[in-house]
């Protein structure tokens, strides 16, 4: 019973797509709409404070706007609570080709849609953050993602890490939020599922709350 006060918690916010071409049910909607409730029947762990859980259009520029709503409103809600500890953004997306769980290590400056977004744009080569340079800039996270990956499959999942988050929504969404987190003093990471129909909907679930505890952990 010591006097020093508790560690600061950290706090996650979490984002999910909705469906897009050629997916027609995005596993990430499922998994971040649940994940609150999830985490609550499992049980928090200690210095997890679990944030807002959003879905964002699986769209670029024109859903910037929201994007950016939704990054800022963690900074200012946090701004106003003592001792508010660490905030960092996880962003869930679907790779429909993949067989296992991706921790993305980076984000290009680049947006190559290989189909247009859920808005109708269809960039070619063009930089997501002009004022940033050109297309090769690449922004990482500070996160430690091998250690992240290889916690993740001692428990068992099937994980690697990546450091290509391809160009299209996830990598542009992933780009604009590493621009924020750095910023504004936070983090963000970004994390490629597979459908449900290759890893089933309950191991995703725990998959995710496994990945938060882990956040949770890491000084």
């Amino acid at each position: 019973m010591g006097s020093e006060g508790p560690a600061p918690a950290v706090t996650v916010h979490v984002t999910g797509f909705k469906k897009f071409h050629g997916v027609a049910e995005n596993p990430t909607e499922t998994i971040v709409n649940n994940l609150r409730a999830y985490m609550n029947k499992r049980g928090l762990p200690k210095g997890l404070i679990l944030g807002s859980c959003t879905i964002l259009e699986t769209a670029g520029h024109g859903a910037l706007v929201p994007l950016y709503q939704t990054l800022q409103s963690a900074v200012s809600k946090d701004a106003n609570v003592p001792n508010s500890g660490r905030v960092i953004w996880v962003h869930f997306g679907v790779n429909s080709g993949a067989t296992r769980f991706a921790i993305e290590q980076q984000a290009v400056n680049e947006a190559t849609f290989r189909c247009p977004d859920e808005m109708g744009w269809k960039p070619q080569r063009v930089p997501i953050v002009p004022a940033d340079g050109g297309i090769s800039r690449v922004r990482e996270t500070p996160l430690p993602v091998e250690e992240i990956a290889k916690t993740l499959a001692k428990m068992g999942y099937e994980v690697t890490t990546s450091d290509d988050a391809g160009r299209f929504v996830c990598n542009y969404v992933y780009y604009h939020s590493l621009r924020f987190a750095e910023q504004n003093g936070i983090k963000s990471l970004f994390v490629h599922v597979p459908l449900f129909l290759t890893i089933d909907e309950e191991i995703q679930m725990q998959f995710a709350a496994s990945l938060l505890e882990i956040l949770a952990s890491i000084d």
